[in-house]
């Protein structure tokens, strides 16, 4: 099975695939293995990209808070966020670090991406600008997004884990992009449940990925690659370093274990 994460491993920095990746992808699937995607995105800001690489199979999205399938476009698993707890988590990590920028991701296939003000947020991506802070809490949520006005991504991702780790899980995914998740969720969670039906071992399954959100995968799979453009985090504990997403890392690799291509 090959694990690929999406924002700075798949896609380049256009957010494309590029034919070079998608040529090996699928000389790869024909030669026997399994590409599953495995993204922090949730299933609303990944459908899109999947139905563009005529993706069909099983997909990990939301951090492992949701197993997809895009073959007949339905949510087969979903974890969700305990708001009270998510509440009081972010209660302490406010009193330990100030005030911060938030933004929410409601669950479900059309689960919409709730920015509060001041958040910076990509503008390619469907979000609604809330003009109520009230709205974070008033449907079931996968995830809690967090800025600092002064921190950076890696200590304020550090301070939430510091003083609200035993409440929520806390991951770092990509500029700007701390997030807050249900205990224990990770996307190993996701990807061992998509394993399971697919009758893959971790053994059998090579994970490509960039940031620290990839180190629970890399952890669980059989042999973990770093794109060149990987958190220093991931890059240390990876089996390989590969290219980068622009310079179609992933299909280096492939190519190396399935091909030429």
């Amino acid at each position: 099975m090959v694990a690929t994460d999406l924002d700075g491993t798949l896609l380049r920095g256009d957010n494309t695939v590029s034919r070079v990746t998608r040529d090996a992808l699928a000389a790869t699937v024909a030669a026997g293995a399994v590409h599953i995607i495995v993204t922090g995105r949730s299933v609303p800001w990944t459908r899109h990209v999947l139905d563009d690489l005529g993706y069909e199979g099983l997909a990990v999205c939301g951090q492992g808070a949701q197993l997809y399938d895009a073959g007949t476009h339905r949510l087969l698993t979903s974890v969700t966020l305990d708001r009270q707890l998510a509440g009081l988590a972010l209660a302490k990590i406010e009193a330990e670090v100030g005030p911060l920028f938030l933004a929410a991701s409601r669950d479900g296939l059309a689960g919409d991406v709730l920015i509060g003000e001041g958040y910076r947020y990509n503008p390619e991506l469907p979000v609604i600008l809330m003009s109520d802070p009230a709205e974070l809490w008033s449907a079931p949520i996968n995830k809690l997004y967090i800025q600092h006005p002064g921190l950076g991504d890696d200590g304020l991702a550090r301070a939430a884990r510091e003083v609200a780790g035993d409440l929520v899980g806390v991951t770092m995914a990509g500029e700007g992009i701390v997030e807050l998740l249900p205990l224990g969720l990770t996307k190993a969670t996701g990807l061992s449940l998509a394993a399971r039906r697919l009758g893959v071992t971790a053994a059998e399954t090579i994970a490509f990925g960039d940031m620290p959100n990839d180190l629970p995968m890399f952890a669980w799979a059989g042999y973990g690659v770093a794109m060149a453009n990987a958190h220093p985090e991931l890059r240390r504990v990876a089996d390989e370093v590969t290219l980068s997403n622009d310079e179609d890392g992933i299909a280096v690799v492939l190519e190396r274990l399935f091909g030429p291509f």
